[in-house]
């Protein structure tokens, strides 16, 4: 819910509350004020009946306003309401009726004076639609009035926010936040226009340092793998030093494979690869498989392929081969000998499947995107394929999932491509 709506539906809420009490107070206030009014007519012609009889003797023949009746029997003394016929219309209307007492001629009367509040109601009724009236226009006025001033008032924060959806550090921008004359979305703006500054800039020197450190060790790596060979080759080598320059060259290509993948990460994350060319997947990945058919072959894997389309992705050439290399690559490391390997591609998706270890209940599918993410502590893997993997379809909007199912224990990624591939 946005900001202006929640504070919207507060201020209306309570100025409906309100609206209503109000109404509520100010019908039984004019009710109560008209009714005191015909209370008080009629006290006053009481009054004024005796008054009359103490100086005449006798009760005035009209009144000017109301009903009078006599009666010798007692009647209940004071004010009630109740029903009289009128006459002209033939219908019961409601009356407000005073019972006293009289001395005419030496006997006892009851005078019952009775005023109409036919017409109180419709005066009542008709301040009430008037006071009703000018509330509900008041209250719409200051909920318009309020809507428009927040709109007005929260312009500044929706420009803020416009420029912040659209910052990219990745280009080196600083915010150009506009000027405003509210004091609060200033000190923002001058506040997120400084973070701006120190976030490229901050940015600015891990990617230069990570470009350095690229450059700078990618050449040592290859002098010590170059020298270790040929120390390898030497043929006075002692022999209880083959070994150990065995091992220090294993060690040496794990580092560099581990050196590699770092890079390639770090290149997809600051998007430093060109822009995206059309690559026919399908004969990639024939090509890929036909590349480590050897390795297929050493641990005597059942390859299952069915390619049922030739999809086009947009993508880098190198970033494609990457993606295909490390899911082959991940399926055929984490087989068993003899496994089964399936790999199906169509239109939308590319899935791979595999046998494999038996996995613990309690282990997430995502742990195996992690960053140096083993499931064999022993293995030569730098434990980067599937991030990189992550990294590359999270680049080009693809999604990557993994599933598992048990006996016997089979290990699925599937590359979803989307609304990006297309028929060559």
């Amino acid at each position: 819910m946005k900001l202006l709506a929640a504070t919207n539906r507060y201020y209306l809420l309570l100025a409906t509350v309100l609206f209503t009490v109000g109404s509520v107070l100010l019908y039984y206030g004019v009710r109560w004020t008209l009714q005191s009014e015909v209370e008080e007519r009629l006290f006053q012609q009481r009054d004024y009946l005796r008054a009359q009889v103490q100086r005449t003797g006798r009760l005035p023949g009209t009144l000017f306003e109301g009903r009078m009746q006599l009666s010798a029997q007692p009647q209940p003394e004071g004010l009630r309401d109740t029903l009289l016929l009128e006459p002209l219309e033939n219908e019961l209307e409601p009356y407000r009726q005073l019972t006293f007492r009289l001395q005419l001629n030496g006997q006892t009367q009851w005078v019952l004076l009775s005023k109409a509040l036919l017409e109180t109601y419709e005066v009542q009724r008709l301040i009430l639609l008037l006071l009703v009236g000018v509330l509900g226009t008041l209250l719409l006025g200051v909920v318009l009035l309020n809507r428009w001033l927040t709109r007005r008032l929260w312009a500044p924060f929706e420009q803020t926010l416009h420029q912040l959806r659209g910052y990219e550090v990745r280009q080196h921008q600083v915010l150009q936040l506009p000027a405003t004359r509210i004091e609060e979305f200033a000190q923002l703006n001058h506040t997120l226009t400084q973070l701006s500054e120190r976030v490229a800039a901050d940015y600015a020197t891990l990617k230069e340092f990570t470009e350095n450190a690229a450059h700078e060790t990618r050449t040592p790596l290859a002098i010590m793998q170059a020298k270790l060979e040929q120390l390898l080759q030497l043929p006075d080598l002692p022999a209880p030093a083959g070994p150990l320059v065995g091992d220090l060259y294993a060690a040496v290509q794990r580092l560099a494979r581990l050196h590699q993948g770092l890079t390639l990460l770090s290149k997809i994350e600051n998007q430093q690869f060109a822009a995206a060319q059309p690559v026919p997947l399908a004969g990639l990945l024939r090509e890929k498989l036909e590349q480590l058919e050897e390795f297929m072959q050493q641990k005597n894997l059942q390859l299952d392929v069915q390619i049922s389309a030739e999809p086009v992705l947009p993508m880098h050439p190198a970033l494609a081969d990457s993606l295909l290399s490390n899911l082959l690559h991940n399926a055929i490391r984490h087989n068993q000998p003899g496994g089964l390997l399936r790999v199906r591609l169509n239109d939308t998706e590319l899935v791979i499947t595999n046998a494999g270890p038996t996995l613990a209940a309690q282990q997430e599918p995502a742990q195996f995107f992690e960053r140096f993410r083993k499931q064999n502590a022993a293995s030569e893997s730098p434990g980067l394929g599937l991030s990189i993997v992550q990294s590359i379809t999270a680049f080009y909007g693809f999604t990557v999932t993994y599933e598992y199912a048990p006996d016997p224990a089979r290990h699925t990624l599937c590359v979803r491509f989307g609304p990006a591939a297309s028929r060559p």
